[in-house]
């Protein structure tokens, strides 16, 4: 028997197939005008690039916990690629890129059942590639975000109260902050916001949803022990370090200068992280660990997400070690106290998407990106540095508490925490009945 809470996916996915019915979405077969061959290709191979790095962070997260944990942490990150896909064809693209509603949500009816996405006209900021494929591109950046949460509460949340706070947390947290800051009505995005591919919307809003999480689930029980897999996290790391090539590079919306200049600016700021992760490790006196490498190119990614096409290759190399130092020495200070963030979520993802967010404000530049309105702090301009830092609390304040609310209707559904017992069994068997 499904429980109460299971069925609720359940039923989405059955509404999902009658709605099929009554709006098929059938293509007109007009060619669409406007479209570039180099762009469409790149963008397709971009689209699949950012989709391997959700079955990478599996691998990342899957590794680092308890043996008895590792297929239910795993299948956290893949069950997201299931729901949030059936979510993004019902109502999930039109909520972030429809019709803006005062600059916060998309119309829920503009692409409902991706109606005109197929011949639609190309998104106005992407104009060389159909308009589904932006709609495909755009999907996976919602699939790994809610994904990134779940380092901090592995190990002790029951899997059937999880879906339910992804479809929360998607509805009222992720789609908010897409459509704010990257459609062109959107309230970040009128106020002039830079965050190139997600410094905001992914990590800041999964960062602040996990600081929330780690203090609503409490500590596990059993807090120590030894990863399971270190030979997993380097593989995660590999898939993620290879997926975000897409990710920041895809953001171009081109085969272009633009997505030449993010993949470049991706790759020095994610091997300066890794290097001064491991060297700061050493000034501490601990020894160069596989571990500290992956963690620290992780961060270096996430630095340099909003600010990949804004930054020169040096500035992102700074951009890289100033993340690395600052998550490194938070990571230190949250193992001294009670919050039980079990991958370390928050310093990683949260703060370093907000020191990507601000040292955009420090170091973007008219010369790699002609397009933005101001230039960072060190070219003598403050406003969008003050830009930048307002988005910074304004978003911190909305994930935070909002991911905390939706934390709190999800257990008022149904618990979200295992039972003491459940826990020491293992999630693999107590919530799959599958183990390793």
């Amino acid at each position: 028997m499904l429980t109460r809470l299971s069925k609720i996916p359940f039923i989405l996915l059955v509404i999902a197939v009658i709605l099929t019915f009554f709006f098929p979405s059938i293509p007109s077969g007009k060619p669409i005008a406007g479209l570039d061959p180099a762009d469409t290709a790149w963008m397709l191979t971009a689209t699949a690039l950012v989709l391997i790095m959700t079955p990478g962070l599996a691998f990342f997260y899957g590794g680092m916990v308890n043996r008895k944990n590792v297929i239910s942490t795993m299948l956290q990150s893949f069950i997201c690629m299931a729901m949030i896909s059936v979510i993004w064809v019902i109502f999930g693209f039109s909520l972030a890129f429809g019709d803006s509603i005062g600059g916060f949500f998309g119309n829920p009816a503009t692409f409902f059942m991706m109606r005109n996405v197929l011949d639609g006209a190309p998104w106005e900021l992407a104009p060389t590639i159909p308009l589904a494929l932006f709609a495909m591109f755009q999907l996976k950046f919602a699939i790994i975000t809610p994904a990134l949460v779940t380092g901090a509460f592995a190990e002790r949340i029951r899997f059937t109260s999880y879906t339910v706070f992804v479809l929360l947390f998607f509805i009222f947290i992720y789609a908010p902050l897409a459509h704010a800051t990257w459609h062109p009505q959107g309230l970040l995005f009128s106020l002039g916001v830079l965050d190139f591919a997600g410094g905001t919307v992914v990590h800041m809003s999964a960062g602040w949803a996990a600081l929330a999480s780690a203090i609503c689930l409490k500590k596990r029980h059993e807090v120590s022990h030894s990863p399971a897999y270190i030979t997993f996290v380097l593989l995660g790391t590999g898939l993620l370090w290879f997926g975000w090539f897409g990710f920041n590079a895809g953001s171009a919306m081109g085969a272009n200068s633009l997505a030449a200049t993010a993949l470049a600016t991706t790759m020095t700021a994610s091997a300066a992280a890794a290097l001064a992760w491991i060297f700061f490790d050493g000034v501490k006196g601990r020894k160069p660990s596989a571990m500290g490498t992956c963690i620290g190119a992780v961060v270096g990614l996430v630095a340099i997400t909003p600010a990949a096409g804004f930054v020169t290759l040096p500035h992102s190399i700074a951009i890289g070690v100033i993340s690395s130092v600052i998550s490194n020495l938070l990571v230190d200070w949250r193992s001294r106290t009670s919050l039980d963030d079990t991958l370390d979520v928050f310093p990683c993802h949260g703060v370093g998407g907000m020191v990507g967010m601000l040292l955009t404000g420090v170091f973007a530049n008219k010369g790699v990106n002609p397009a933005i309105p101001d230039q960072g702090l060190l070219f003598g301009e403050t406003k969008l540095f003050l830009v930048q830092l307002g988005a910074l609390v304004g978003v911190s304040i909305y994930a935070f508490v909002g991911s905390w609310i939706l934390l709190k209707v999800t257990n008022l559904i149904a618990p979200l925490r295992v039972s003491m017992e459940e826990e020491q069994l293992g999630l693999d068997l107590s919530q799959h009945d599958e183990k390793m």
